[in-house]
């Protein structure tokens, strides 16, 4: 069995030779690992000095972002056979002496994917509270997508299964942790949460998240899009509904004045709101009917390129 343990770095020189030098040369129930660094456009000497303590390079021309490091890394397991890839950051934020239990779900065929959890006790020690908020509400809102719990949908300490590699289709660049747990649910994978450890230190500023406007608008956007290709009736749907509702509700209110009054005065305009509003609302509702059927597409989409990408990449 195959491990490749991958690590995004972005202007890491300073620290990841030391965190290569920290990860495990033997594990239980792998027969080889191999360890390779996505340089995402560092403008220091990260590819150099990653290169000298061994790992394998993949370097992009700029910063793309941690999705397209994720990417990057996904085509190299997948044409490198790997069994299992997992990924960690290259700050040394993530205790490595965790893996062997992180990976030892993957190797029972317990799960395809594991996700670290570092939100098990609470809110790590110097974790800005805002952060913290944020990261809680976000895990909320992917477990309401979902229909199952998750706490910490945000974490980048994660392992895969080959299997799981074969059935990624994602599009995000910006990021990728919240897109992979969508896919991963909406093609039944099966998904576990590990508690881990993490450090944070005062003085660290987030690749990802430094400017929260930016990683909720970017995530929602993300989200959005990966609602509307597997669960449209429930975006669409609801918008229909409430949009309905309320032109009957004005509807009502025009006839109801004119079965105690026997006029239409002076609420004759609530007939055509209510109208529109229905007629707008029977518009959406077609619209997620139209979705709901591109969504069948998606997912035969999801089996064929699950079904070539396994051809193609077959030991």
């Amino acid at each position: 069995m195959k491990l490749i343990i991958y690590l995004p770095a972005f202007n890491e020189a300073q620290n990841i030779r030391q965190m290569l030098a920290s990860l495990p040369r033997k594990l239980e129930g792998i027969d080889h690992i191999l360890y390779l660094v996505i340089d995402d456009g560092s403008e220091d000497e990260t590819a150099v000095r990653a290169l000298e303590a061994g790992a394998q390079v993949v370097s992009h021309g700029m910063n793309r972002g941690v999705g397209a490091a994720f990417h990057s890394a996904v085509q190299y397991a997948l044409e490198n056979g790997a069994d299992i890839l997992l990924s960690i950051d290259a700050d040394g934020q993530f205790d490595p002496a965790e893996i062997p239990s992180l990976i030892k779900p993957i190797i029972e065929d317990r799960a395809e994917m594991v996700i670290g959890n570092r939100f098990k006790l609470g809110m790590p020690k110097n974790m800005s509270p805002v952060k913290y908020w944020g990261n809680k509400k976000i895990s909320q809102l992917i477990s309401y997508v979902c229909d199952r719990k998750f706490q910490d949908v945000s974490c980048g300490y994660r392992i895969y299964s080959r299997k799981a590699l074969l059935r990624f289709n994602l599009f995000g660049i910006f990021t990728y942790t919240h897109e992979t747990i969508l896919s991963a649910v909406f093609q039944g994978l099966r998904i576990l949460e590990c508690p881990i450890s993490v450090s944070y230190y005062p003085e660290r500023k987030s690749r990802v998240a430094a400017s929260i406007s930016q990683y909720a608008l970017q995530t929602g956007t993300i989200i959005f899009r990966v609602m509307l290709d597997y669960r449209p009736m429930r975006i669409l749907g609801s918008a229909a509904g409430v949009l309905t509702l309320i032109g009957v509700v004005f509807v009502s209110i025009l006839f109801g004045h004119y079965a105690l009054t026997g006029s239409f005065t002076p609420y004759k305009a609530f007939g055509f709101i209510g109208l529109g509003f229905i007629i707008f609302g029977m518009l959406v509702f077609l619209v997620a009917l139209i979705a709901d059927m591109l969504n069948r597409l998606r997912t035969n989409q999801d089996r064929l390129l699950y079904e070539l990408r396994r051809t193609r990449y077959e030991k």
